[in-house]
């Protein structure tokens, strides 16, 4: 299981890492993978073919998740952020037009990092 990160680890993956590990999970963070370095994600390429599934933290803009809902197999959940490059005022209708149309990608409300932990947890039991 991964956690990927367009930041740092405390931009939310740090409240999934420790409800997973709560659960009983010991997910990998993948931290600073955002599109602006996709060099970073791309490095990490070996973990995410291997992932049984995978959380994406990252902006309201979606890319990220999108990104990664293209690259890996494992279902991905992905947790828009309340920052991050979306317009001010209507932040969460591009997040719900990216996300939305990619195939195998759950969305959870913004900054539910909770919500998407136990939605792995559920897909992996």
């Amino acid at each position: 299981m991964l956690i990927v990160t367009a930041g740092t680890p405390t931009c939310g993956g740090r409240g999934v890492r420790a409800v997973l590990h709560a659960l009983g999970y010991r997910p990998l963070l993948l931290a600073d993978c955002g599109v602006a370095g996709v060099h970073r994600l791309l490095a990490s390429a070996d973990e995410l073919a291997d992932a049984d599934a995978v959380v994406v933290v990252a902006g309201m803009e979606g890319a990220l998740a999108s990104l990664v809902g293209g690259i890996t197999p494992a279902p991905v959940v992905a947790v828009p952020t309340s920052v991050g490059y979306a317009p001010p005022g209507r932040g969460d209708r591009p997040a719900r037009h990216a996300l939305l149309v990619c195939l195998g990608l759950s969305v959870v409300g913004i900054d539910n990092g909770f919500g998407a932990a136990c939605a792995v947890a559920r897909i992996l039991a």
